[in-house]
């Protein structure tokens, strides 16, 4: 999800095509962030991102990937792209510096746990940033508190890898030249494959190319969409947080049916 606050432009910088992303009062270290995590993803050798030309407090300059027509092994190769990247592992969970998601700051320190991790560092903290803002009552805090509880129960142990941590579709980009790429990558961070593969579904899906290239390369569990809505959750919370009421629904029939 793109920070609501940011201005996209198009222009050319020392004579390349660049992509200036700006926001003027950004936190200081909005843009370091995104910068961080596109250098992750680049160092691990699968998807293509932009190389970062200029970072500055309030503007962060990018190779501009240009935008295509999707080539027909468009979505083999980013699936086989994705399972490369979620195969990069670390022996925790969090990431070197904090995120975010959108405009709204991630929490990153580094856990040995994955439950604790998705519970302290991913659902309380948006949830009381709900509650603080009106968004959600104090049961809808309780259930939430009671589906964290819940959660080596309901989610399998897996492995810290290497996730976008905000990988909708509209952040799997076409470049000019029909091959995909990954932009936005503030959100960046080691934690359960699941939980991007789940987010990949909350606005719409990949076609099955995508699925089929992914799972030859990539060992998931087959009832992973079972738990997509225990990840996502996360995600409607920022939703919620950030743009109202129209997400209140979607939150509260996750919970009534997890918590």
């Amino acid at each position: 999800m793109r920070a609501g606050r940011q201005q996209i432009e198009h222009t050319t910088y020392r004579n390349l095509a660049v992509v200036v992303k700006r926001w003027p009062g950004a936190p200081a270290d909005f843009f370091t962030a995104e910068a961080a995590g596109l250098a992750t993803l680049a160092g691990a050798g699968a998807l293509r991102v932009p190389r970062v030309l200029a970072l500055e407090p309030e503007r962060l300059v990018l190779e501009d990937l240009g935008e295509g027509v999707q080539k027909g092994a468009f979505w083999t190769i980013a699936g086989e792209g994705l399972a490369a990247q979620h195969a990069v592992r670390h022996a925790r969970f969090g990431f070197k510096r904090d995120g975010y998601c959108g405009p709204t700051p991630q929490s990153n320190a580094w856990n040995d746990d994955g439950w604790t991790f998705f519970a302290e560092q991913r659902l309380l903290p948006q949830v009381r940033r709900a509650l603080d803002g009106g968004h959600l009552s104090a049961d809808d805090v309780a259930a939430v508190e009671r589906m964290c509880l819940r959660l080596r129960e309901l989610i399998p142990g897996q492995p810290a890898s290497l996730l976008h941590g905000d990988l909708w579709m509209g952040n799997l980009h076409c470049c000019a030249d029909g091959a995909p790429a990954l932009i936005d990558a503030g959100a960046v961070h080691y934690g359960w494959v699941e939980s991007e593969l789940a987010m990949l579904t909350l606005f719409g899906s990949p076609p099955d190319a995508f699925w089929r290239a992914y799972e030859a390369r990539a060992t998931v569990a087959g009832d992973w969409r079972e738990r997509a809505p225990i990840y996502n959750l996360y995600h409607l919370l920022n939703h919620l947080n950030l743009f109202g009421g129209s997400y209140l629904a979607g939150t509260r029939e996750v919970l009534g049916r997890f918590s």
